[in-house]
């Protein structure tokens, strides 16, 4: 399984705009065939950064460029940094079902 997972940091005053026009983009993921899920949110303590998590995503082929945005979320970001994991193995911490 991949995760990947990632740090998204914009203008303050525009995070909860980014946030809302990150709706679409999370149904579109949590719609894709092998996601077991997709999250971004807002950091509770930095203003200004908000986190992306998708779990159990396929990769995307290396030897295409990463995907920049291209509208006014675009313009209000600061700086981006994703990563992708490759997970060996999955123990539950706390909770029912499946981690």
């Amino acid at each position: 399984m991949a995760i990947v997972a990632g740090r998204i940091t914009v203008d303050p005053e525009q995070r909860e705009s980014q946030l809302a026009g990150c709706m679409s983009v999370v149904e579109k993921a949590r719609r894709a065939d092998g996601c077991l899920d997709s999250v971004i949110t807002a950091d509770l303590l930095d203003l200004a950064a908000s986190t992306s998590l998708s779990a159990g995503r396929r990769k995307r082929p290396s030897n295409l460029p990463p995907k920049r945005p291209r509208n006014k979320q675009g313009a209000a970001t600061r700086s981006v940094s994703v990563g992708e994991y490759d997970i060996a193995d999955v123990r539950p911490l706390f909770g029912e079902g499946r981690a």
